[in-house]
Order: C-alpha cells, then structure tokens, then sequence
C-alpha cells in the first residue's frame, strides 16, 4: 500500500501549493471547514501522523484542508484499484503499494455490503430518492385533499411562526408542509369512516347538536390513537419508549400502543383473556364427517344425555378421579371413546378397573406397558371378559399372571399380541380350556401355529364362538381341527393360505347344522360345492358373509338361495365376489360371483326380514337386476344399511328406487358409481361416497322423501326425453 510516509512527505509541497506561500485564498463555508477539520482530525489520529505533518494541518486555511482531502481520497482510490496507478506520475508509490497490499488486514464485510459495493449502490442516492418521492407525494395531496379549518388555521400558525422565527432551510420548509398535508389526509378519511360517524352520532344524541370544532378534534383524536401498521417505530403509551410495531403489540389504557415489556406486565395484570365461544350449532366440519362416517351421526333430533356426558368425560379426562359406580355397558363405551381419541394410556387406564367388575374392554391398548395388564388382572380378579385390542406389549408373563391370578375367563379376545410364544399359547388353552366358551384372535404373525389350534380344540370343546381371522401361521391343517369342534354357534375365519375347496366343504358339513354366523373370507380355492353344503346343512342362519371370493358361480349363489330351508338373513356380505381379469372387465359369458341371478334370488329369500345388505364390488349385478329389486313397488322394510359401492351399474334411478323400497334406510354407500349425479336425499338417510369433488362426501338428507326421489328422478327422465327429441328429429 501507498506508506503514509510516503504520502505525507509531500505536506512542504502541499503547504506551497494551498495558502502556505503567503497568497491570500477565498474562505469556504463554515460547516463545510468544520466537517473537513472533523476528518482529517480522525486521518491523523488513525494514522499516527507525523508531528510536522500535523502542525502543517492544524495551521492550514480551510482550502488546504480541501486539497489534502481530495489527495488523501484519490490515493484511497489508488489503493482500491490497483490498476489506475499504471497511469500514475509516482511508480515508486505503486510499487509500494502492490508490497503492502497482501500485508493489509481487512475487517469483515456482509455479503450486502460487497453487494452493494460492487452495483455502485449508493446509500445516499437512496435516501435522496426516498426524500423526493416523499415531497412529490405531499404536494401531491396538498394539491388534491382539501385543507379542514382547523388544517388551515394550523397551517396559517405555522407560517407565522416561520416568519417571526426567520429564515430557514427550504427542506425543513417542505418537510412541514408535507406533514401538515399528510395530517389533512389522514384527517380527511378518518371523517369519512364508519367508527367516526358512529362516534358522531353518539355524540349528536347525547348534546343533540353538531359541532365543526368537535368533529375536528374528535378526528384528530382518532387519527392520534390510531394503531400504525406492523414495522414502523412508536413511542410507548406507559414508558415512551421507541419500539417497532408488530402485529402482537398490545393495546395500552389509552388507546395507544405498548412496548413488548409493558405489554408482558399489562397481560399479567389482566389475566388470561378468556376464548370466545362458538356460535351453538356450528360444529366443527372435520367431526360432523367423522361421526357421519363411524354411523354415530344422527340427522334427527339432538344427541341424548348420555352420550353428551360421555363425550364431556372423554374431553376432560385429565381431570377425572374415579367413575364411580358406572354400568358395564357405559364404561365400555367411554372406552371406546377413549380408544378412539387415543388417550386410553396408563393413567386413564385405572379408572376403568373395579373388583366389582367382571368384563375389560381395552380397544386400543398400544400405551400400555407390560405392568399395566399385571395391575388390571390385580385389580379385577373377577374378570371373565378380556379384550385386549393392539396389544402389542402383551407377554407371556402377562399371561402366566393371568392364569393365576384370574381363574373365571370365559372370553378372550386378543389383537395384535405378538409377543405371546406357542408354548404359552399352549398353556394358556390347557389350563383354561374347559372354561373358554369365546376366543377371538387376530393378526397374530409370530406365533399360533397349526399345533396350537390342535390343543385349543382339544382343552376347549365346550367353545361357541371361535374367530380367527390373519392368523399367519396356520394352514388347511387347522381347517381340519376346527370341524371337530361340534358346539360351534358362531365362526369366523380369514386365512392367507391356500385351503382346498374339499375341506371347506367338510367343515360346513361338521359345524354348519348348528352354526347362527358364518363368516368366510379370502377363500379364494372355495368352488360352488361349498354354496351347496351350505344350502344343504345350514339351518339357522342369521348372518352370512363370503367375500373376496372369484370362483363361485351366479349359478351357484342362485342355487343357493333358491328353496332354501335356512330362515331369512338377518345380515349378508358378499362383497368382493366377482371375477378378476383386467383385460375382460365386463366377465365372462357365465357370470362369476354375486351377480344379477343371485342377487334376485337373495332379494328374493331375505329381503323382508334383511337389516344390512353388502355387495360391494359386485359389479356383474345389471343394470336391469337392480332396477327389478328396488322398483319401488317391493318393500324392505327393516333393510337400515346398504353398501353398492363400485357397482358400475348403479346410476341415479337405482339410488332413488332403493330409497323408495326402503322406507327405514339410513345409511347408503356408494364410492365409485359415477352415474349417480344429482342426488336429492331425502331426511333421515345419510348418503356416503357420491363423487362430487365439491361436495362433502357424506350427504345428510332434510327434504321430504317424495320430493327427494321425484328431484332424482327429474334429471334421468330429462335425459331420456331429450334423447327420444332427438331420434325423432
């Protein structure tokens, strides 16, 4: 770098150059002499001038302060840009600037600075801009908005003072003038505000007339009290502080604003504001859909007593002691509440143990930990029912504590407990066997195999209801088991193994005479033999379920409900059973699975006494099928639930024909059936899956039931006479 040195050797030759010679020189403006003194009082300090050097400076005319100023920035320049100093009349100073230069230490520099700097940005420039747009803008509304009287007069006191105060500079001029036009404004739209006539009405009935001079300075009142937008600086209503605004500054006694601090002290002297409560009737959107689509949504009437109390214990439950002497049947729906929320945890867990009790109801276990289920055998060894669902901390200790300490259990229902071995498996079945009459078991993977099945068939005869249902380990072998069990009411299975067709046929023969349910799914082995063993052997069913099935014939479900000895059907499902092949979707010429036949002939046998049909998926059910069922002529009187979803077939006649056979309906599912549109539901019934993008999916029906179905039939019949004008034409 140019030496300082170097630089200030030449102060004889400055000293000749400016006013040293004994020539005389213009003297400059004052504040302008002061301001150079200023800076090359800080040059010198900084650069520990030479003391001959600094008597030159402190001696000098204010002119020879200009010069050595410009000297100093020029060589500053030099510095910054290397290559100017080629064309410099000193070769030895730029040499001695190219040494210095990677000796020099620079300070640290923000990325906007060497932004900034390398645009030729000037902050200056900036400012200047800012400061002319502003003044352009106050002339601007001092030519557009006229002045109030009070503007005025304020005005006409201002130049006064300006007169009698003398001469100023013309930017403190129009800085004032800028204000008071900016104050007539904002004096201007405050007047023409909603709050201002309010306030001015007020005031107007209260003295019961109206004053100029009030209105000013109620304007002006509320033009001071007025809240200035987020970013900009305000003083502190209470310390008169300068704070900047934010959106959270909190409001003072006055009106004013309040500083972070004063606003914190202000809340806590308050208090905690309390949240303003809804409207009643408004409830919240996302839990009207998901009580309507759990079935808990009633379109009519408000909810009961009890269930209001069971959903305000389910919000409140961190405050809750005790339950005191509940029944059976409440406890286990508040846990079912509880389950769903997801706040059955170990602490909430407690309230529902009483040694009086005979029955645990645990439908989402996945908080509880191994000591949990040891605590509620203690607490309850009276218990004969056990449901444990998500039981994914479950042992085999839990279950060796149970076999002690709980002697009476008659049913067991177990989800997800993977952590039980077979050897407990085993124990578990030959202690309490004799007295097991339930057993319910599901996505068991790691244990329960073949062999465990064999002992629980063997130590538990006296079961009545058996479910298991993804049980992994356990194969056609267990199929074989089961079909000894001979007091069998209820059964249940869904497997993932491959099952001959000759063993399920064996095992609705050994079982199906006294079986009330029978459900079968994903057998997908299972032919039209089994239909038939089950039209021969069944007698007393009241609730039928085989789905996920693409075997069995429409021929072998019309045989099946055709002459059929069994009383009518309380609940059928037969979803699912339709043929897979995606380069035929229409099926073959024989139709597989649930389709018109069959389904006629199930409409045929059950249909007065069915409660809840599903035939999701059947989509080989025509559309004339459909319409031959629900023509509104026949009546299904006690049908409630029906689930026709995927059906291609389904349209907007045959959803207003099965409101009209089915004057008890309340729910109707019907995903993926495009050629519903248009659908007026009629009160009382809850329409599902209807695919309109703007509509909510669940539809609660509020029109009367004969202006329903006649505005659903409307736009079909349209069609039709639209389409027959045009044949005709």
């Amino acid at each position: 770098m140019y030496g300082l040195s170097g630089l200030f050797g030449i102060d004889r030759r400055l000293a000749c150059r400016f006013g040293q010679s004994g020539k005389r020189v213009p003297n400059l403006p004052p504040d302008f002499a002061s301001a150079l003194a200023r800076l090359i009082g800080l040059v010198a300090s900084a650069a520990a001038l030479r003391p001959a050097v600094s008597q030159h400076l402190s001696s000098a005319s204010p002119l020879f302060l200009a010069g050595f100023t410009f000297l100093v920035f020029r060589q500053l320049a030099l510095t910054a840009h290397p290559h100017c100093a080629r064309s410099s009349s000193h070769p030895r100073l730029t040499m001695s600037n190219r040494r210095s230069n990677a000796n020099r230490i620079r300070g640290p520099n923000s990325a906007l600075t060497d932004f900034l700097a390398a645009n030729n940005i000037s902050a200056n420039q900036i400012r200047d801009d800012y400061e002319r747009r502003r003044e352009q803008a106050a002339r601007e509304a001092q030519n557009s908005a006229p002045q109030t009287p009070d503007a005025a007069s304020s005005s006409n006191n201002d130049a006064q003072e300006e007169v009698e105060a003398g001469p100023s500079s013309a930017s403190t001029r129009k800085r004032k003038a800028s204000e008071i036009a900016a104050e007539a404004k904002n004096l201007a739209k405050i007047k023409k505000s909603k709050a201002f006539q309010r306030r001015k009405a007020q005031r107007k009935a209260q003295a019961g007339d109206s004053d100029s001079d009030y209105d000013d300075a109620l304007a002006r009142d509320m033009y001071k009290k007025s809240q200035p937008p987020p970013g900009q600086l305000e003083n502190c209503e209470i310390c008169n502080k300068r704070f900047t605004v934010t959106p959270y500054s909190k409001t003072g006694p006055d009106g004013g604003l309040l500083c972070t601090p004063c606003g914190k002290e202000l809340a806590a002297e308050v208090g905690p504001s309390k949240k303003q409560k809804k409207p009643a009737g408004q409830t919240r959107r996302r839990k009207l859909e998901s009580d309507r689509m759990d079935a808990t949504y009633k379109p009519q009437g408000a909810k009961t007593l009890e269930q209001l109390c069971i959903e305000k214990v389910a919000k409140h439950h961190n405050d809750i002691d005790e339950f005191g002497d509940l029944p059976e049947n409440v406890l286990e729906r508040i846990a079912e509440i509880f389950s769903k929320k997801r706040v059955l945890t170990p602490r909430t867990l407690k309230l529902f143990l009483r040694s009086d009790l005979d029955s645990v109801a645990v439908h989402d276990a996945a908080y509880l930990e191994t000591e949990d289920y040891n605590e509620l055998f203690a607490n309850v060894p009276h218990i004969q029912k056990v449901i444990f669902r998500n039981a994914c901390q479950f042992k085999d200790e839990n279950v060796e504590y149970m076999l002690d300490k709980c002697k009476n259990i008659q049913y067991l229902q177990l989800y997800a407990s993977n952590l039980v071995t077979n050897d407990v498996w085993h124990q578990l079945f030959k202690r309490q066997g004799q007295k097991l009459q339930d057993v319910k078991l599901q996505w068991l993977d790691a244990a329960f195999d073949d062999d465990v099945v064999k002992t629980m068939v063997k130590s538990a005869p006296n079961l009545v209801r058996l479910k298991l249902k993804l049980c992994r380990r356990i194969t056609s072998k267990s199929i074989d088991y089961i079909a000894k069990l001979k007091n069998l009411r209820h059964l249940s299975l869904q497997t993932s193994a491959e099952v001959p067709s000759e063993r399920v046929v064996n095992l609705v023969g050994c079982v199906g005479e006294e079986l009330e349910t029978l459900s079968l799914e994903h057998f997908l082995d299972a032919n039209d033999d089994v239909l038939d063993a089950i039209h021969t052997q069944c007698r007393n069913l009241c609730k039928l379920r085989f789905s996920e099935n693409d075997y069995c014939s429409d021929g072998g479900f019309a045989a099946l409900f055709t002459d059929w000895a069994n009383p009518p059907l309380r609940i059928a499902d037969f979803n699912s059973t339709r043929d897979v092949d995606n380069s035929n979707p229409n099926g073959p010429e024989e139709a597989i699975g649930l389709a018109s036949d069959g389904f006629q002939a199930l409409m045929d046998h059950s249909g007065q006494k069915l409660q809840s049909l599903n035939i999701a998926s059947c989509r080989h059910i025509s559309h004339t099928a459909f319409m031959n069922v629900f023509d509104g002529q026949k009546i299904y009187p006690e049908l409630k639930t029906i689930d026709i979803s995927f059906c291609n077939t389904v349209d907007t006649v045959v959803v207003a024909g099965i409101f009209k056979s089915c004057p008890n309906l309340e729910r109707l599912v019907s995903f993926g059936n495009f050629s519903v549109e248009g659908v007026v539901v009629p009160k009382g019934i809850i329409l599902i899956g209807v695919p309109k993008a703007l509509d909510t999916i669940e539809q609660a029906g509020i029109t009367d039931f004969d202006v329903a179905v006649a505005a659903s039939l409307m736009e079909p019949l349209e069609q039709a006479s639209n389409m027959m004008v045009d044949v005709g034409a």
